[in-house]
């Protein structure tokens, strides 16, 4: 039995239609880039070198996995950047935030736990429990923990997105973008970032509330005053 062959587009014949489809091609690709160059916009200024990364009271880590519930290599090193912006003093506590939508998995307990066995007092990290994507981190930072000023810290493709929507959820932060190895984990992220970034352009025009939002918390302003003693 014979199947029929699947017919290629035809090209449009015409100049004007061939001019149409050459604008249609440009304007998708702008819109498809825009997103990024937004973010760029954006953020470029605002991402340092961890030595040159500017003193702010909070650093806040995005979580990025568990493996047997410790912390993937790149939520680690992460993490080792937070330790060291605590030790050197450029902040004074650590908000980690994280997925803890099951009780089997729980991201800011295992980062809380790496921190402190880094140094890191246990009475200067807050734990968010439902920071599930970069835009409900940021918000939550902002309405339930109160912080207007901060360094975040997580991968280099993934530091202007996060500085992006941090200064949109009303943060005026610092990025610090942890470097990795050009290994396959670095090219899935770097490809992932395209798509997020339309994601994030949505976000910050709509400007939808986090997964869970509910009351504000003390614990980050009682880790503040407790530094300051």
């Amino acid at each position: 039995m014979k199947f029929p062959r699947p017919r290629r587009p035809r090209m449009p014949r015409t100049r004007r239609g061939q001019r149409r489809l050459v604008w249609a091609a440009m304007l998708g690709c702008v819109l498809a880039l825009s997103p990024a160059t937004w973010m760029h916009a954006v953020a470029d200024s605002r991402v340092r070198p961890l030595a040159e990364v500017p003193a702010q009271e909070v650093a806040v880590v995005f979580g990025a996995g568990l493996s047997q519930g410790r912390p993937t290599p790149y939520l680690a090193h992460r993490l080792d950047a937070a330790a060291e912006l605590y030790s050197t003093g450029k902040v004074k506590a650590v908000l980690v935030t994280g997925d803890n939508s099951r009780e089997e998995y729980d991201e800011p307990d295992a980062m809380r736990t790496y921190l402190t066995e880094r140094g890191v007092p246990d009475e200067r990290i807050v734990s968010d429990y439902a920071g599930f994507d970069t835009w409900d981190s940021c918000v939550r930072a902002k309405k339930i923990f109160g912080v207007d000023r901060a360094v975040l810290v997580t991968q280099g493709f993934h530091i202007r997105r996060a500085v992006a929507l941090c200064d949109s959820a009303g943060i005026d932060s610092y990025g610090v973008g942890v470097d990795e190895p050009l290994d396959s984990h670095w090219v899935h992220g770097s490809v992932r970032e395209m798509f997020a970034a339309g994601k994030a352009a949505l976000d910050v025009v709509f400007q939808p509330d986090p997964t869970f939002l509910g009351d504000r918390e003390k614990g980050l302003t009682e880790a503040l005053a407790a530094a300051g003693e």
